[in-house]
């Protein structure tokens, strides 16, 4: 599951001043001078489109995420293949997924971490900048001519700034797209809307007449029952409302403070009127028998049960989830169903695209600035994860083993090869038996090598998401170290009381009449204090960075 949204802003010809507003914060410069004793194995004329090729061997470790669904192969063809094409082994350290994030905070704590540190999510980083174990990566971006060519080519400086910190440099290499790529949404079965003489819904309020219809048709029925409801009650389905509400983000991506762009300020997400109004479409969901109340507390496999029993007719879905999970589920109860993702539902911020182009990325120890390989290191990071030709090396593989190019340059699968189901009688897989299209190193690029192994279904759903305007991003409010400790003491409180009263006013609970005293109840728990703290924050780098 991933979770790729974080802070947003609206920014005034952002791609015009990407690449100046990176030089402006003083990218590039401090340090990238004093490394001569740095560049052992290192290329003279590594540039853009230019094959990384260490002058010696080298290795460097790297935290390595373990995913079960591939579990770790020394024998991987992306091992060896990588060392012929670079010259560098990789020193996996290999920690299961599921300890992942608390692994990788107790080695870099210690003192301990590998020099490179990838599958961190922005903002991830943000509790090891404090300690000065991890490096200031801005400083070094010249070092990197691929990642620095993709922000300017892209105009990404808007989102590279949101991972600022209070000193005005970053700490983490993100992942980067092209384009947005936003996945979740909500499946529907179309052959009940076949059946009713429906459209797909493009709104919200249109989905309220598809469930209206529906609860007429079968009124034993809830035709809305959710999954994604553990931890974050209402996970996706709050989040895509707030989004389509002009919000940063609730349910599982809440995120505390909104940007309001016509006041120029943060407000709080969960006291603004467009939270109140996506409370009280829910709450008339439930209150009309449209949404299942349950929806909120039960399990996934509950969920999956009450739509493949017939029992429901939509729930949040990615791509992944409608072809591996509702499908199949459906398969064996109702066959004849015919369920669909449906591009995100519009609401008042009108046609808008929420993902974020910014993805998990990197983030290198402090010690590695000490190693006289460093200058080859960052080279090396810079062709794998940033360059065209290392970013089709780590999801595609090798052209005439795992996949082929025809003569217009499109790629397809090798006949023998499998993944996601592209060739499901194929004997070996892409990720399992060669380890390519790996999570720790396969993310970001461009919508053709991103699309690369999506349905022809998905890619479509990917074309009127991508037609969509992209949400502005927010500015960024790097908070000091005594600002983000005292942020985090309030943040809790306030996130679980958003949380408990968000369902009582949902599942009628509490009436929404009560908003005013539930906003006091928020200031009662620092929200004002938090909200000054933010704007300071906004305020300040503006003066000193903007």
């Amino acid at each position: 599951m991933l979770h790729r949204s974080r802070r947003r802003l609206a920014v005034a010809a952002a791609g015009l001043l990407a690449l100046t507003t990176l030089v402006a914060c003083g990218d590039d410069s401090s340090d990238t001078n004093d490394l001569a004793e740095n560049r052992v194995g290192a290329m003279a004329d590594y540039g853009v489109g230019a094959q990384f090729k260490a002058t010696e061997p080298l290795s460097f470790p790297v935290l390595y995420n373990n995913h079960s669904n591939y579990p770790l192969k020394d024998e991987w063809l992306f091992w060896s293949e990588l060392t012929k094409r670079t010259n560098v082994k990789l020193e996996p350290v290999a920690v299961p997924a599921s300890d992942y994030e608390q692994k990788r905070s107790l080695l870099i704590g210690a003192g301990d971490a590998p020099f490179i540190i990838p599958k961190t999510y922005p903002h991830q980083e943000d509790a090891y900048v404090s300690s000065g174990a991890i490096l200031p990566v801005s400083d070094y971006l010249d070092l990197m001519p691929n990642l620095k060519d993709k922000i300017s080519k892209w105009n990404l400086g808007p989102e590279i700034n949101t991972l600022r910190q209070a000193d005005g440099k970053f700490y983490l290499l993100p992942g980067v797209h092209e384009k947005p790529w936003h996945d979740y949404s909500l499946a529907v079965r179309t052959d009940i809307l076949d059946e009713l003489g429906l459209q797909v819904p493009k709104t919200w309020d249109e989905l309220y007449t598809v469930l209206k219809a529906m609860k007429a048709k079968y009124p034993a029925t809830y035709p809305f029952s959710d999954r994604w409801s553990k931890p974050h009650p209402g996970g996706n389905l709050l989040n895509l409302l707030a989004q389509t509400h002009g919000l940063a983000g609730a349910g599982w991506n809440y995120q505390h403070a909104s940007w309001d762009p016509n006041a120029k300020k943060f407000q709080y997400t969960a006291a603004t009127e467009q939270f109140k109004q996506l409370l009280q479409y829910l709450n008339k969901l439930v209150k009309e028998g449209l949404l299942d109340p349950e929806s909120f507390t039960q399990t996934d496999d509950q969920a999956r049960q009450k739509l493949a029993n017939g029992k429901s007719f939509v729930i949040s879905a990615n791509a992944q989830t409608l072809v591996n999970d509702h499908r199949p589920d459906l398969a064996k109860t109702i066959p004849n169903a015919k369920l669909v993702k449906i591009p995100l539902l519009i609401g008042p911020a009108g046609e808008i695209n929420p993902a974020s182009r910014l993805e998990n990325g990197v983030m290198i120890s402090k010690k590695a600035r000490d190693s006289k390989n460093f200058v080859a290191m960052m080279q090396f990071v810079d062709w794998l994860w940033y360059s065209d030709a290392g970013q089709e090396f780590a999801r595609w593989g090798i052209e005439g083993t795992t996949f082929v190019k025809d003569s217009s340059g499109k790629r397809t699968l090798a006949d023998d090869v499998n993944v996601v189901g592209l060739n499901p009688k194929a004997s070996k897989h892409l990720q399992k038996d060669f380890g390519f299209y790996n999570g720790v190193f396969a993310y970001g690029g461009n919508p053709d090598l991103v699309q690369a192994f999506f349905s022809a279904e998905e890619q479509q759903f990917q074309q009127v998401m991508n037609a969509r305007t992209p949400i502005p991003v927010a500015p960024p409010y790097p908070l000091t170290d005594e600002e983000r400790e005292q942020a985090s003491l309030w943040e809790t409180p306030l996130r679980d009381h958003v949380t408990q009263a968000s369902l009582q006013f949902i599942l009628g609970q509490r009436d929404l009449s009560q908003w005013d005293a539930y906003l006091t109840e928020l200031k009662g728990k620092n929200m004002d204090q938090y909200l000054e703290m933010v704007n300071k924050a906004y305020d300040r780098y503006q003066k000193e960075h903007g």
